[in-house]
């Protein structure tokens, strides 16, 4: 509600009963005419080079929930909604849940139980209300666990049709990740894995994982995960110049099998306009030689590696043993993850993976929750 409203012709001020002030541009109420959008789809139709260069406000009067601006030359004035314009104001809060990240950097005292998002794939399937909670948890925690998946080849899509779209890729539209003779990679091993994100060789990298276990081991193969996204801000608060040269400097990736060969160059830790950590890539078994002059090596390196032993910090690890059936779905671009060392000649594990886009994980969440809030104003 607005207790006050204030224009001036290159400003409308108008303060909010909580105490609040929120300050419009003319130029930019002027670009948000509700009529110069489509009203079947709300896409714009204007450009603009077609808004006056410097629109005045003549006078602005607020009534019945909106406040109706003139302007100078013009015959037709502007209706704004109030409930709008607080929303989209600067000093507004109209970020969706879902881009609300909750960091988490002590991944070795949390209780996967309670920390993060679980639930049967029945109640998902069958409650768009319970399937939106968990997804934005998803996109807020960057994980999130789904059980009683069916342990069958078709279950992983089965599910991830629940959350977004599957992206093929060389490794197909699913993937086995299982022990292999002479593998092409070194996750169809017995071996340990470090934390790590996927694909960094890929442009654009895959958004999202799940990964379904069909056979638990029962011996090894623990899960590992860990937030990039609260380890690259620690880093930016404990050692400022080694985060920023993570930030800047572009590292090759390099992926070569029998049918494949990938490359793409990014740095270990990307940033927004805002400044804000996007995005994080690690995999050290794919990273390709650096190209730096020798002035430059020993900076970078002394930075990549007070990363990698951050990532070894147990203190950051999430470590949890998954079962048959569950699936954990994650943020390949933010959550790292690996996996304990494990013997499958005597204890087999076998699980199941695919990537999902990242708009379309995005797309289904916002989708979801603009149903029902549609169903709620009914």
């Amino acid at each position: 509600m607005a207790t006050r409203v204030e224009p001036t012709p290159g400003a409308l001020r108008i303060e909010w009963a909580g105490g609040a002030v929120s300050e419009y541009a003319s130029v930019w109420l002027r670009d948000n005419r509700p009529a110069d959008r489509d009203p079947s789809n709300g896409q714009r139709l204007i450009d603009v080079v077609e808004l006056p260069a410097d629109p005045r406000i003549r006078s602005a009067v607020a009534a019945d929930g909106s406040v109706v601006v003139e302007w100078e030359g013009e015959p037709q004035g502007t209706s704004f909604d109030l409930d709008w314009l607080a929303r989209h104001g600067a000093a507004g809060d109209d970020q969706r849940p879902e881009l609300r990240a909750r960091l988490w950097l002590e991944g070795g005292a949390l209780d996967a139980e309670n920390a993060f998002a679980w639930a049967s794939l029945a109640d998902v399937q069958r409650d768009d209300v319970a399937r939106v909670g968990w997804l934005t948890r998803l996109l807020q925690d960057g994980m999130a666990f789904l059980r009683g998946v069916p342990c069958n080849e078709a279950g992983i899509l089965d599910s991830t049709a629940l959350i977004g779209r599957v992206c093929e890729t060389n490794y197909g539209v699913v993937f086995d990740v299982r022990s292999v003779a002479q593998p092409e990679n070194l996750a169809y091993s017995d071996l340990g894995l470090g934390l790590h994100t996927d694909n960094p060789y890929r442009d654009p990298v895959p958004g999202f994982q799940a990964l379904h276990v069909l056979t638990a081991s029962r011996d090894g193969g623990d899960s590992l995960f860990a937030d990039g996204f609260a380890i690259a801000e620690h880093l930016r608060s404990t050692d400022p110049e080694a985060f920023a040269l993570l930030t800047r400097t572009p590292v090759p990736f390099l992926y070569q099998a029998r049918d494949t060969d990938l490359y793409a160059e990014r740095p270990l830790i990307q940033l927004s306009c805002r400044e804000t950590v996007t995005a994080v890539h690690y995999n050290s078994r794919s990273i390709a030689p650096l190209r730096l002059s020798p002035a430059e090596t020993r900076p970078y390196y002394a930075a990549y590696r007070r990363f990698a032993m951050l990532l070894r910090d147990s203190r950051l690890q999430l470590r949890l043993r998954l079962n048959d059936g569950d699936m954990v779905v994650f943020d390949n671009q933010r959550i790292l993850h690996g996996r304990t060392g494990f013997t499958s000649a005597r204890h087999p594990r076998y699980l199941r993976g695919c990537y999902l886009t990242r708009d379309s994980v995005y797309c289904e969440t916002a989708r979801l929750r603009r149903g029902l809030d549609g169903e709620r104003r009914r």
